[in-house]
Parts: structure tokens; C-alpha cells; sequence
């Protein structure tokens, strides 16, 4: 005989509301039902419905507006000595499951609760119920990269708190002071029940995987931007997401673009302004220059500083000045390095404003009819696109773009407006002839 304590009940519950309530789970009516003030026990003569009882109904059901509390019915002298282990994988060996409760106290019994259903389900006995309660909070441990914790929390830690009111535990993550070169990982600690812990490694592991996958598709989608642009020599994904295999299409066959370092035809120089705050400026130099003169080399791109524009300036500009894959490179290092050393706040991806200039001719075409072309740049890229409209154009007749957002979204952004740039400059170049050819005609 398997007794059920059913807790938590209002004062105006009655047997048949049990009664009831069972049936229309489709839970098969108990036996007696020894109804106390706030509490119940029923009988239930088999294990697997005994079960199924609990997992159907408590903490989610209500009784007139109370949320119930099933579970087995222990005598009181064993009632803070027992625990029960549910949801234990099939392919979990029965040394390993005693190993594991045995690091929390003497286990005087381990009972298998034979059940239908594909996960096991065990009764514990530890010696004393200071034991009990211990191995009952087994605090759950996962490893999860940096780059990727920072969308798990959420603004302002909202997703996380979400997940600990929705399970009923407590999440916590290692600081960012404990990650190194060789050990990129931060670690989340779950604790609560087994069952709670459970339930939040489900909600956990799938933040966790709709942050990779979206950087799955933010790279296939620069890998585009950028033909030639071999993204696993770059070494700028701190994700693991550079040793990702080539898809096939458009990405494999830019991928398999030869590179031809004599080429004749040279790509053409670009130049981007990134602001960055000014007591991270020491981290891109390193110690005599070390650093940014080893990013330089790497990227292949000029790198300087500009001196700050006074005393309290909270920016500074770095002139990054190369070709497309360069930018890409070197932008990607400097989005990495401020993240790495930790000058945005944990719960926060890195957001940079960065400047990169246009003819006058073609800021409209940015713009776009009552702005519709940089609203369209911002929803595809999730970046902020800003076209001042009274620019005074320099001495060169070109006017600024600002881009403000993460590395991919600033990425797109640039490369999107290079585009419209650049097909603004072959319909003038066309023109051009059109109207020359028109007047040798004459």
C-alpha cells in the first residue's frame, strides 16, 4: 500500500473535491481519504499510479485557489531522513548513482520505485536528516561559454530571475575574474530539489542554445559579407563557432575563394572610426605597444589612437584603416578584448559606436525615401544607423555614417552601406559616360 500526503489544502476542501479532482486528471480514484485541517492522506494500492499522481498534480494544481502538495507519506521518524530521486537516466549505472549519494552522508537504504516510464525513480534513506537535507539540494553544475552567459541573464538579469521563480531555484555563475586564455568558461551553479534542478537545467540549456545558434547564423551570414573571408583562420570567435564545417551554397563557395596575395587589382582601403572608452585604451596598447602592434600584424590593418578630445572625455577614437576583411578582423579583436577584460558589465554584450564616411551624393540613398532604407539596415541588422541630415560635408565631400551595436550587427551594417556606396558611385560612373558619349555624339 502506497500512502499520498496531500498538503497545502484550503480549510473549505472536502473529500469528495479530492475525489473529484483525481477523476478529472484521469488518476484513478484513491482509496480511504483521511482528511485533516490543511492536509490529507489517501491510499493508492499501486506504485506507478502512485507516482503518476504526484508528478500530475503537485505544485500544479489548485484547490480552491491553494496550490497542492503531493507526496509520499513517510512515518515521522523517517519523514526528514528520506528523499526521492526522480527523472535518473536509463543509462546511469547503479555504482555511479551510490557514489554520488554516498559524498552526502551514510545511505542506510536505496529502494528502485518500479514505474512505466523511461527515467527511474529511487527512495533514499540517508542516517540522520541533516544528511537527507543536504543530498536533497545537490547543487547542479553547468559549463557554459562567456560569450554566450551574457544573453542567459538577460537585460538587467531579467531571464535568469525567470528561470529561478518558474523552477524554484537558485542560480548563481562564477565571476568573470576566474576566466583565463585557456579557460574561456564560466560555471553555473544550480541549487534546490533534484526535480527543480532538473527543470532549470531544461530552461538553462535552451537560452544557452538559441545564443549559439543565432551566432551560427550571424556568422553565415558575415562569411557572405565578405567573399574570400576565411572565418576559421581569423580566431576572433570566442564561441568555437570559427571550427564550424562550411555550409553548403553561397558560404561554402566564398569560403573556396583563392586568395592571390600578387593579385593586380588591390581592395580597395577602407576607413573606420571606433569609439571605445577611454580607460580601455591601455588594454588595446599593451605594455610598449605590444598589443596593438601584434593586431596590426594580424589583421593587416593601419591602427592608431587619436588623442582625446580633453580632460574628461569618455570615448576615444581608434582609426582603423584597411581593406574589408582587415575591418573585420580587427574590429573583432578589439569587440573581444574589451569584453575579455571586462570593461562592460557581465549582464551586457559589448556595444561600440563606430563612424565610417560617405560621399554627400550617396548619404540620400542611405537614408532612402523618407527613411525607409535605414529603417530596413536597422531591422535587418539590429544595429542603430544614424544619417545626420545637416552635416556640412568635409573637404573631401563626404559626410559621416554612425553605427552603434554588437560586432555582427555593427559588421552588417557597414558592410550593407558600403553596397548601397558603392552601387550609388557605378550608376553616377554610368551617367557619367552616358552624358560624355551624348556630347561626342553632338
Amino acid at each position: 500500500m502506497n500512502q499520498l500526503y496531500i498538503g497545502n489544502l484550503s480549510p473549505a476542501a472536502t473529500a469528495q473535491d479530492l475525489r473529484q479532482l483525481f477523476g478529472e486528471r484521469q488518476l484513478p480514484l484513491p482509496g480511504q481519504v483521511l482528511l485533516k485541517s490543511g492536509y490529507a492522506f489517501v491510499d493508492y494500492p499501486d506504485q506507478n499510479w502512485a507516482i503518476r499522481a504526484i508528478e500530475t498534480l503537485s505544485g500544479k494544481v489548485e484547490l480552491h485557489g491553494k496550490v497542492m502538495e503531493v507526496d509520499y507519506s513517510v512515518p515521522k521518524k523517517l519523514r526528514s531522513r528520506k528523499i526521492q530521486i526522480r527523472n535518473i537516466p536509463p543509462h546511469l549505472q547503479w555504482e555511479v548513482l551510490d557514489g554520488l549519494l554516498a559524498q552526502y552522508g551514510t545511505v542506510e537504504n536505496v529502494e528502485q520505485v518500479n514505474t512505466d516510464t523511461e527515467t527511474a525513480v529511487v527512495n533514499v534513506t540517508y542516517a540522520t536528516k541533516e544528511e537527507a537535507k543536504v543530498a536533497e539540494e545537490i547543487p547542479l553544475k553547468i559549463l557554459a561559454h562567456n560569450s554566450l552567459v551574457g544573453r542567459l541573464i538577460g537585460k538587467e538579469g531579467r531571464n535568469l530571475k525567470k528561470i529561478e521563480q518558474d523552477t524554484g531555484t537558485k542560480i548563481t555563475i562564477s565571476p568573470l575574474q576566474d576566466l583565463t586564455i585557456y579557460n574561456p568558461e564560466r560555471t553555473i551553479t544550480v541549487k534546490g530539489s533534484m526535480e527543480a534542478c532538473s527543470n532549470a537545467e531544461v530552461e538553462i540549456m535552451k537560452k544557452l542554445r538559441e545564443a549559439y545558434e543565432s551566432d551560427v547564423v550571424a556568422v553565415n551570414q558575415q562569411a557572405n559579407l565578405i567573399p574570400g573571408l576565411n572565418l576559421s583562420a581569423l580566431g576572433i570567435f570566442s564561441t568555437g563557432l570559427s571550427m564550424l564545417p562550411s555550409t553548403p551554397g553561397a558560404r561554402g563557395a566564398a569560403a573556396a575563394t583563392p586568395y592571390h596575395p600578387f593579385a593586380v587589382s588591390l581592395p580597395e582601403q577602407e576607413v573606420v572610426n571606433l569609439f571605445i572608452p577611454t580607460q580601455a585604451v591601455g588594454a588595446i596598447i599593451g605594455k610598449k605597444g605590444q598589443h596593438i602592434k601584434q593586431l596590426a600584424r594580424f589583421a593587416g590593418a593601419s591602427i592608431k589612437i587619436a588623442p582625446a578630445e580633453g580632460p574628461d572625455a569618455s570615448e576615444r577614437m581608434v582609426i582603423i584603416t584597411g581593406p574589408p576583411e582587415a575591418q573585420f578582423k580587427a574590429q573583432g579583436r578589439i569587440f573581444g578584448k574589451l569584453k575579455e577584460e571586462n570593461f562592460f558589465n557581465p549582464k551586457e554584450e559589448v556595444k561600440l559606436e563606430a563612424h565610417i564616411k560617405v560621399p554627400s551624393f550617396a548619404a540620400g540613398r542611405v537614408i532612402g525615401k523618407g527613411g525607409k532604407t535605414v529603417n530596413e539596415l536597422q531591422n535587418l541588422t539590429s544595429a542603430e544607423v544614424i544619417v545626420p541630415r545637416d552635416q556640412t560635408p568635409d573637404e573631401n565631400e563626404e559626410v559621416i555614417v554612425k553605427i552603434i551595436g554588437h560586432f555582427f550587427a555593427s559588421q552588417t551594417a557597414q558592410r550593407k552601406i558600403r553596397e548601397i556606396v558603392q552601387q550609388v558611385k557605378q550608376q553616377e560612373h554610368k551617367h557619367a559616360q552616358g552624358a560624355a558619349a551624348s556630347q561626342h555624339s553632338k
